[in-house]
């Protein structure tokens, strides 16, 4: 069985992470979407509510397993026997830094691969941050991510006001 580690914040998740997962269900037969810790980060959703997001987001793909893990990511891979780690790139920006990361992890596990994949072009902008800022004032993020998000975002902000 090819399995791959889907990580990041997921605060919120949004259409791009699911244009990855989609691509990524297309190569693994496994994906497991998960969510890392970032002591760098003050997330605007609880652990709990990011994972119910994607979950709702993913229709509940038994092929597609939503989690939370803190600590190394290539530990973490290899405790799920995963082959690989999926990585968005989104544009050239992005590249410094994922590959990096991505040499540094085949450094720590040599046994675990890194994948890159684009998001569809309409995607190449987006991302959590962006969606928080417009709809902390308010703006329309329905076309950004799925309508679970989209309305716990309308939730949060409202509660802010």
């Amino acid at each position: 069985m090819k399995i791959a580690i889907y990580p990041g914040s997921f605060d919120p998740i949004t259409n791009g992470h699911l244009d990855i997962i989609e691509r990524a269900m297309t190569i693994f037969d496994k994906v497991f979407v998960a969510i890392a810790q970032n002591i760098a980060k003050d997330p605007l959703f609880t652990v709990e509510e990011r994972l119910h997001h994607i979950k709702e987001s993913t229709n509940n793909n038994k092929n597609v397993e939503a989690e939370y893990f803190s600590g190394l990511l290539v530990e973490y891979a290899a405790s799920k026997k995963a082959q690989a780690i999926i990585r968005g790139l989104r544009a050239v920006s992005d590249f410094e830094n994922e590959f990096q990361m991505a040499l540094m992890n085949r450094s720590l596990r040599e046994d675990v691969e890194t994948v890159f994949l684009m998001p569809n072009e309409k995607y190449t902008y987006l991302n959590s941050s962006i969606v928080k800022e417009i709809a902390r004032y308010g703006g329309d993020v329905s076309n950004f991510v799925p309508a679970v998000v989209n309305k716990h975002l309308r939730q949060k902000f409202e509660k802010l006001q």
